[in-house]
């Protein structure tokens, strides 16, 4: 069970995680005899400070006894699309590279975490996904911009 600060912590950093996205869809991609399948999932989060923009992130996750267990690091790497989904409404100030989402892909010290940029010239929002752990000498990343548009 979590602890209420911990449970709180979102709401103070103006963060989303795991726990607040809906998930859409998986798909098996591997069969363990073991435990669950290898898969991908997809996501859907809203961004937490800018109304109007919805991120959906497909990621890897690791089946098998450990996977099961929540014992096996996820793959690094994922994709992110990104859309205005409603009017966009921007904060009075956005900080740049301001962290909206965070998965934990392995048991300690790995992330997959989204994170965005205000493009002032291009009046676009653009969002980054990474993941914390060094990869065979490079971040996996992937990137997707939401050009803020008017609605309706």
């Amino acid at each position: 069970m979590k602890s209420p600060l911990l449970l709180a912590l979102p709401l103070l950093l103006g963060t989303a995680y795991a726990t607040d996205a809906d998930r859409v869809g998986e798909v098996s991609t591997a069969f363990k005899l073991f435990g669950p399948n290898h898969k991908i999932v997809i996501e859907a989060f809203d961004d937490p400070r800018v109304a109007g923009v919805t991120c959906y992130l497909a990621r890897p996750k690791t089946g098998g006894i450990k996977g099961g267990l929540g014992l096996a690091e996820d793959p690094s790497h994922a994709s992110l699309s990104c859309h205005q989904v409603g009017p966009i409404t921007l904060p009075a100030k956005l900080k740049a590279g301001e962290e909206v989402f965070d998965v934990s892909t392995s048991l300690v010290f790995k992330e997959q975490r989204v994170v965005r940029f205000y493009d002032q010239k291009r009046n676009a929002l653009v969002y980054l996904t990474y993941s914390t752990r060094l990869v065979d000498g490079s971040y996996k990343s992937a990137v997707s911009a939401v050009p803020i548009m008017p609605w309706g």
